[in-house]
């Protein structure tokens, strides 16, 4: 939103929104993102935004839910019933439908015809390679069973890819049960650069874009202190290739839309360890498809 609509935009965590006094006013579009439309916090935190005089809008998958009911205005994912409590393809719905959003605004301000058009035309191939992602399942099962047994586990990347660690360390520790960290590369050094040892996996997100190559000095930095390096790189990328022990490929695509395709061997990496574990995928221990109270 800030790259392509040039509109200062935060990301919050809807449970702490309303308990810090939040700067919103009626120039201020709150958008609040829940699968189910019935998330109590970020239910909560859109109420609080209203009572303040901003504007919202819902991102949601279930039709008539809650937050879409209340909300401004919405945007429905339409992934159908999210049938596990990890949600996977409504995460990924997601990103589209905020890409969609920020397509949207940038062209009410300052975004390009030809920018735009790049961008949707970018979108209209993802079905085509995310099928070429999904295709290379076998790979991350292999690397799934010389991961298993890691009790720790470090997701790395920067960028539009670093909340995609955190999403994929959220995935093992859901369904999995073991203990993962997303971090952005860059802070490695800042403390979990400690932890590695030739025991504990580091999982690169390094795609081709604009900091890719300060990921490769983060990978070296691994390396150096006997770390074992899994990378998702993009499609050719033997530089990278060289230094991981393992490596995923995915297409190239923009940079905005790497994480709708970096994300997927990650999710498929937990699925594959939580099934060599014994773990229970669609229904982990102590989580709840729709978290409705606080």
């Amino acid at each position: 939103m800030e790259e392509l609509a040039r509109i200062p935009s935060e990301v919050e965590y809807a449970s702490e929104f309303r308990y810090r006094n939040p700067i919103v006013d009626e120039r201020t579009l709150v958008v609040g993102i829940s699968q189910s439309g019935e998330t109590a916090d970020t239910l909560a935190a859109l109420r609080e935004a209203k009572r303040r005089g901003a504007r919202t809008l819902g991102l949601v998958n279930v039709v008539g839910s809650t937050i879409a009911r209340e909300v401004d205005g919405g945007i429905y994912l339409h992934a159908g019933p999210e049938i596990g409590v990890a949600s996977t393809k409504a995460f990924t719905s997601q990103i589209a439908a905020l890409a969609l959003l920020t397509l949207k605004m940038g062209r009410l301000r300052a975004l390009s015809i030809l920018q735009g058009r790049e961008v949707v035309r970018a979108l209209g191939r993802l079905p085509e390679l995310v099928e070429r992602v999904l295709a290379r399942a076998p790979e991350v099962e292999r690397i799934a069973e010389r991961m298993m047994r890691a009790q720790n586990v470090l997701y790395l990347g920067r960028g539009y890819n670093f909340p995609v660690a955190l999403e994929g360390a959220l995935k093992l520790k859901e369904i999995s049960y073991v203990h993962a960290e997303g971090y952005p590369a860059a802070e490695m050094k800042h403390g979990p650069i400690a932890l590695i040892d030739n025991l504990m996996p580091v999982v690169f997100i390094a795609p081709k874009d604009a900091v890719y190559q300060k990921v490769v000095s983060n990978v070296e930095e691994v390396k150096a202190r006997g770390g074992r390096v899994i990378a998702v790189v993009t499609e050719g990328d033997t530089g990278l290739a060289k230094l991981a022990d393992q490596k995923i490929e995915v297409p190239e695509t923009l940079d905005l839309l790497t994480p709708v395709l970096t994300v997927l061997p990650l999710q498929l990496l937990a699925y594959y360890i939580a099934v060599r574990r014994g773990c229970n995928v669609d229904q982990p221990r102590n989580l709840a498809k729709s978290v409705t109270v606080e």
